[in-house]
């Protein structure tokens, strides 16, 4: 049983096996995928599958299938060979995930599984998702992931048809992201001297320093990589808020002239933020340019939220710009940065992204939002014109425990965040109209890492939670009980295959 569920799939008698002789016809457009296909199958099954013009297993583009959309897939199985048909080459990036999933587990592992028959059940399955951005957020700012993590993290973001890596390259305790114009950002804020142990207001810390930062050639292979198996990976450069780490590598981005800080040890919403003077400005917009020189997502995240405003209430900077600006109070700065930095992003052809705590009035429309707190903030943003990502923390924040059990990690407090939490997301709302529910792009979950350990404790904090997010963002009509709790007892080997801890229920 393939997760996510497809919309409509019909199984058959018989199956087809993969052998050394089964070669692949993949013309044109088609190419790609077929590549992918050899790249995944290839450390267990050792099958070559080389081109061949009659070979049993076709895969096709076929523009004039508009029905399946951009990243749907027709996949048909019988005992003489597999054809797999898209109307755009993403779609069949999909279906070669579906094929995966349909091998025996050991086709997923990285090691050759001699004597396994590589057999797929005959079938039929039209599929497509029922959203565009199918997304997990990874906070490498608070916890440094090494750029292999990430791959991996791509290849089971692709296994389960999400999207969407969306990178928080900056905070208060870390900056991760190489700006050449401003090398001191990941010379200085790129390292703390020490973290907080236990939650936000502990008072309690480890005294082990923690640092990292990528490389530009690193994030473009990334990048590659990933569009290769049909994810974009979306940057976000916190801004003007969570920026101690740039304020620490550069103190005259602040509201204090001649203050030095140190780049961040705490956990929660540090009180420093960016000023607000042309230098400032000039910062954003610098970085921003390299950041849209490295990513070509057409989706820059701004950040944007948790923006305390008492250092500009009481910067006469901040409040002669306010002034200036003929704005009622230096709290409204916020709004006018976003939208200046907004601004930048549009005219470059991208659009801007920004996390949503309350509301997102004030923000121009092309503004896309991710409300956090409620479905509330969510409908109030469609409804001011803006798409919306959904993120609610309830049901998205995979930071929070997936269980009370005495040994479950220690994670955000007040709520376990479990299989049916992450389920009861509705990305359509039924009391939303259908103009509100065309705003919604998709959803996606978010893995901050106050209390991650390193990629081991990060993927047992994903999986298998990721699972029920992907399926409510692919086929959101399927059962909990009926349809996703039995695919997800068959895609535990799946998971075990790829190392992955399976404790959770």
């Amino acid at each position: 049983m393939i997760l996510p569920t497809p919309r409509h799939s019909v199984r058959s008698t018989g199956r087809f096996t993969l052998r050394p002789t089964t070669a692949v016809h993949a013309p044109g457009a088609a190419a790609p995928a077929a590549d992918l296909l050899r790249t995944l199958l290839r450390p267990a099954t050792g099958l070559p599958l080389p081109p061949a013009a009659d070979g049993t297993v076709v895969l096709a583009v076929d523009p004039a299938d508009r029905e399946l959309g951009a990243e749907g897939y027709r996949l048909s199985v019988t005992p003489e060979g597999v054809r797999l048909v898209a109307a755009a080459a993403q779609g069949l990036l999909a279906g070669v995930q579906a094929i995966r999933q349909l091998l025996p587990a050991e086709a997923l592992g990285e090691r050759p599984a001699p004597g396994t028959a590589w057999d797929l059940p005959c079938l039929t399955v039209t599929d497509r998702p029922a959203f565009p951005w199918r997304g997990l957020m990874l906070d490498v700012a608070r916890h440094f992931l090494p750029v292999g993590y990430l791959r991996r993290t791509v290849d089971l973001l692709a296994l389960h048809r999400m999207n969407v890596l969306h990178l928080h390259l900056t905070d208060d305790q870390g900056w991760r992201m190489p700006v050449a114009a401003y090398p001191r950002l990941t010379e200085v804020g790129a390292v703390r001297p020490r973290s907080m142990a236990g939650r936000a207001g502990s008072g309690r810390f480890d005294e082990q320093p923690h640092g990292g930062s990528y490389t530009a050639a690193e994030l473009r292979a990334l990048v590659r990589y990933a569009a290769d198996r049909g994810v974009t990976v979306v940057p976000e450069i916190e801004m003007p808020g969570h920026a101690r780490a740039a304020l620490a590598a550069h103190p005259a981005l602040g509201n204090v002239p001649g203050r030095q800080l140190g780049v961040w040890t705490e956990w929660g919403v540090c009180e420093n933020v960016l000023g607000v003077h042309d230098e400032v400005m000039d910062f954003c917009r610098t970085v921003l340019d390299e950041v849209m020189d490295v990513f070509d997502s057409p989706y820059l995240h701004l950040g944007g939220d948790e923006c305390p405003t008492r250092e500009w209430e009481e910067s006469p900077a901040a409040q002669r710009r306010a002034a200036d600006l003929g704005l009622a109070s230096p709290k409204e700065l916020h709004g006018w940065f976003l939208g200046q930095v907004g601004a930048h992003v549009l005219a470059a052809g991208r659009r801007p992204v920004v996390w949503a705590e309350d509301s997102s009035a004030g923000l121009p429309p092309e503004f896309t939002v991710m409300p956090w707190r409620d479905g509330d903030h969510a409908l109030a943003a469609a409804r001011s014109g803006h798409d919306v990502v959904l993120t609610p923390y309830r049901s998205t924040y995979l930071d929070y425990p997936q269980s009370d059990a005495p040994d479950e990690p220690l994670g955000q407090a007040g709520a376990v965040v479990d299989v049916p939490a992450v389920y009861d997301l509705d990305p359509g709302p039924a009391h939303w109209t259908p103009a509100e529910r065309a705003r919604v792009l998709g959803a996606q979950a978010q893995l901050w890492t106050e209390f991650v350990t390193g990629p081991d404790d990060a993927d047992r904090r994903l999986y298998p939670r990721l699972c029920a997010l992907a399926q409510r963002v692919w086929n959101p009509d399927a059962d909990l009980a009926a349809d996703f709790e039995p695919a997800l007892r068959r895609h535990r080997p799946r998971l075990a295959a790829l190392g992955l801890d399976g404790r959770h229920p």
